[in-house]
């Protein structure tokens, strides 16, 4: 016959049961949260990017942005008003010298040339006639002169034979009055002659000059009007490549307006810009480093602008290897431009992480696991950062992207 269980047992079955699936409970909870907690803190190993500290030399730099130019480029422009009647080139093309590019509206600046050349033979012929002019007018004098000349010669010996006249007793004093006076009055003309005959060859030979000079600058006008003409007559000026040109026909160009630009893409440059707070940590010699993609190019700061625009200041680097098959015109670059050297101090690799020197939180590895740690970095180039204080040689650092996990402490390495 079976015993009825007494309550205070059944009470204790009770409990135990409940206990029991608690335990359990808690268990398979403490399992899931593990387990969430572990995928949420894992991290892939493949994902990271390891540096480790070791010491050694920082050439210490500042990055820039760059652009790859050709090392030459010339813009052709109009020298006169004029409109476009035919294009003979178009872009891209290979251009020797004196090679047509293409053809203005020359008929207006044509026939003024015209006119100027005809003016030209007309101050000649002035200038010679002015050279007979003076030519004639001094012979004239010089005749009048040799006359005048003369005439005194005469009017001596006539003031000598009154002389031994009177002094015979067969003249009069008042002959001897009248040839002194004669004879007077014909010096004074015969040296007024001579005067004025020197004035006139000097004023001939002032107003030659003056005529010779205006004549000479009106053919320095004239050559250079012909320059002018030479010149809108469209031609490349040396071996290039036409990058550009206006193929508008009809269009009107004004003088000094841009109808072309021809470059050398066989030989190139870059033309950098940087931060005006950096302008102490460049200046023309300083050695540049080119990142293209993972190609290193070496060059040298040939020209920085004196005065910032914008809170920039631009520069130009001169290439060691200005041909490298990897430039190309308007190609975005990498910039470093090397200003100091730094030996045998603790570095890392440098990374998207680094963005100035100052403090960072990087990851370190202890063993199975990554941790966070304050870190100090200092000066950079683009291969290494300083490590000012926070590690020590032989560690292993994140260098890689670790912006989804900042705000963990610790992660483990799958």
């Amino acid at each position: 016959m079976d015993r009825e269980i007494p309550k205070e047992v059944q009470l204790k079955e009770r409990r135990k049961q409940l206990i029991k699936i608690s335990l359990i409970g808690l268990i398979a909870i403490s399992l899931i949260v593990g387990l969430i907690s572990f995928m949420r803190t894992g991290i892939q190993r493949k994902e990271l990017v390891f540096s480790m500290v070791d010491k050694g030399t920082i050439e210490v730099s500042v990055s820039a942005s760059g652009k790859v130019a050709p090392a030459f480029e010339e813009i052709i422009n109009s020298p006169i008003n004029s409109r476009i009647l035919e294009v003979y080139r178009k872009g891209g093309d290979s251009v020797n010298v004196g090679t047509p590019i293409l053809k203005l509206d020359l008929q207006s600046a044509e026939t003024d040339y015209k006119k100027l050349l005809d003016e030209e033979q007309m101050r000649k012929y002035k200038l010679e006639q002015l050279k007979v002019n003076n030519k004639t007018k001094l012979s004239d004098m010089s005749m009048q002169i040799k006359v005048s000349a003369m005439k005194l010669s005469r009017m001596k010996v006539e003031l000598r034979n009154e002389h031994y006249l009177d002094s015979l007793g067969a003249g009069t004093t008042d002959k001897v009055r009248q040839a002194e006076l004669s004879y007077n009055v014909a010096r004074l003309e015969y040296e007024q002659l001579k005067q004025q005959y020197n004035n006139e060859r000097q004023i001939a030979a002032a107003e030659l000059k003056v005529q010779e000079l205006d004549f000479n600058i009106f053919r320095k006008s004239l050559s250079e009007t012909k320059r002018t003409l030479d010149d809108a007559r469209i031609r490349s000026p040396r071996k290039a490549i036409l990058t550009f040109i206006n193929n508008q026909v009809g269009a009107q160009v004004p003088q000094g307006g841009q109808v072309a630009i021809i470059s050398d893409l066989s030989h190139f440059k870059v033309e950098g810009e940087i931060a005006d707070t950096y302008s102490d940590r460049i200046s023309a010699g300083s050695k540049a480093i080119i990142k293209i993609g993972s190609e290193k190019l070496e060059g040298m700061v040939s020209s920085v602008t004196p005065l910032s625009k914008n809170g920039v200041i631009s520069f130009t680097v001169q290439l060691k290897n200005d041909h490298n098959p990897r430039l190309r015109s308007g190609l975005k670059t990498d910039v470093y431009i090397m200003n100091a050297v730094k030996e045998n101090v603790l570095r890392i690799a440098n990374g998207s992480y680094y963005a100035g020197a100052g403090e960072y939180d990087l990851f370190i590895q202890r063993g199975n696991e990554i941790v966070k740690r304050k870190v100090r970095l200092g000066d950079s180039n683009f291969e290494y950062v300083e490590v000012s204080s926070g590690l020590k040689s032989g560690d292993q650092v994140v260098v890689s992207d670790m912006t989804n996990y900042k705000n963990k402490s610790k992660l483990k390495i799958k």
